[in-house]
């Protein structure tokens, strides 16, 4: 029997030594906000943070993990969406399909507690993850939106609604 620091909470789990953190996650935690894209950690729609840092949980050991260790979830990053990328996402209509939001959005929420004046190369080197829908525009100016204040009037990127939608 394993034990997990997801989200503040130890809870205790049972798998083989190989299985990815993202199935304990899914499967026996019944945290579904994780998403399994390509098994391969090539996409990043399985992304959460292990000790803050971004990782692709679906080639990640669950065993790797020790219970000292904090895994935060989608779920874990705010309990009402108020994490500013979080918000900057909603505010911005960044998801399209919204299936590689919740790596896109832990990802993006890494690089900004790392380096939180991030530049566009930095966005380059850490936002790998690939999105279908092809929303990478919308991800840069969330980014940089939280980056300069988190207000997207005021954050210097000349949005705008097209004609019929609600600001």
């Amino acid at each position: 029997m394993g034990k997990l620091n997801v989200n503040g909470v130890v809870r205790e789990y049972e798998a083989e030594d190989d299985t990815p953190l993202l199935w304990v996650i899914r499967e026996q935690l019944g945290m579904t906000g994780t998403k399994y894209g390509c098994g391969m950690a090539q996409c990043g729609a399985c992304t959460v943070h292990i000790d803050g840092q971004a990782v692709r949980s679906c080639v990640y050991p669950a065993a790797a993990v020790t219970a000292t260790q904090k895994v935060t979830t989608i779920e874990g990053l705010s309990k009402d969406g108020s994490h500013p990328i979080q918000k900057a996402w909603a505010a911005l209509d960044v998801p399209q399909c919204g299936f590689c939001q919740s790596g896109m959005i832990m990802a993006a929420a890494a690089l900004i507690r790392e380096k939180p004046k991030c530049t566009d190369a930095d966005i380059d080197a850490a936002m790998t993850n690939i999105c279908r829908c092809g929303t990478y525009n919308r991800v840069r100016k969330a980014i940089h939106v939280v980056v300069r204040g988190g207000d997207p009037a005021t954050a210097g990127l000349a949005i705008e609604r097209i004609e019929g939608s609600k600001a």
